[in-house]
């Protein structure tokens, strides 16, 4: 069968650390050429800066050559359907990274893809985020098993896959969220029945007070994502209190960091300025989408 990483549960939790290991090791100068010869398709449908980015340049550390379409330029399941898109990118190239809306549109590449398939992002999961966050954690903490995450805002693509990385280390998740816009009961579930083998966890609440007690790392994420805008004054009334500012990190662990996937929306749901605090390490986050991602890519053409 051919391995795909389409929600973060596709890696066994065991399969997590030796990930996070190996991303590591590339960062601090391990050199693979993992994938020489090769080439990796990168279709996305939605805009980018750190997922091309670090797709892209994770590629060519791996020794393959990046081949990047934009939405424009392939028209997924409307100007061709999406599993002739699948057959053709499997026989021209050897990992396709998909960047899309619905998880059914990459569930369905993926089904008939013969190379290993990648969610850069979907509506549901942004499972590489996540890999990343988990890196970054471990650097910070020295391990996230144990470890006190808070996650404030809505209960999104990015709070899901969090979830099941966390709770997969052995770590505990609380987020916090308004009334409606809180992460589905089921990826809440699925994310404690993930990590139930090494006592990870993950809570859901509405108070971000109630969140950050104790919290090690403070996690937030915009208030509307892209495919959400008319929603944009609805959600800046809903989420009012919910911003993650110098006084709610001070109620925190001592020691805390803070962390966001960006871009952010200043002003909302964070302060002005917040990404540059002495307890962010936004841009080291950021910076390990390159090295998480690689390390994936790595163990998928290998397997």
């Amino acid at each position: 069968m051919v391995n795909h990483f389409l929600k973060f549960s596709h890696i066994a939790p065991e399969e997590i650390q030796p990930i996070i290991d190996r991303a590591i090791a590339l960062k601090t100068g391990a050199i693979s050429n993992a994938l020489a010869g090769k080439s990796v398709a990168i279709l996305f449908e939605k805009p980018s800066l750190r997922t091309k980015l670090s797709f892209w340049v994770g590629t060519e550390k791996l020794g393959g050559n990046p081949v990047h379409f934009a939405p424009e330029e392939v028209g997924l399941g409307k100007r061709e359907p999406i599993a002739d898109v699948a057959h053709v990118m499997s026989r021209m190239s050897e990992v396709a990274v998909i960047r899309t809306f619905a998880q059914t549109t990459i569930e369905e590449f993926a089904k008939n893809a013969s190379i290993p398939v990648i969610n850069a992002l979907t509506d549901a999961e942004h499972p590489c985020q996540a890999l990343a966050d988990v890196q970054t954690i471990t650097e910070q903490l020295g391990t996230v098993k144990g470890a006190n995450v808070a996650f404030i805002g809505d209960g999104n693509n990015v709070a899901v896959s969090l979830g099941y990385a966390v709770s997969g280390l052995g770590g505990h998740l609380v987020v916090a969220s308004p009334n409606g816009y809180e992460v589905p009961f089921e990826d809440v579930e699925g994310a404690n029945t993930f990590g139930s083998a090494v006592d990870g966890s993950m809570k859901q609440v509405t108070s971000p007070q109630e969140a950050v007690m104790n919290a090690d790392i403070v996690y937030t994420d915009v208030w509307t994502s892209m495919g959400q805008e008319a929603e944009t004054a609805k959600r800046l009334i809903n989420f009012d209190g919910y911003q993650v500012n110098p006084a709610l990190l001070d109620q925190a662990s001592a020691t805390v960091k803070f962390m966001h996937d960006l871009p952010a929306h200043h002003g909302e749901e964070i302060s002005h300025d917040l990404l540059y605090d002495s307890r962010s390490v936004v841009f080291d986050q950021a910076e390990n989408r390159l090295w998480a991602q690689a390390a994936l890519m790595e163990k998928l053409i290998q397997s």
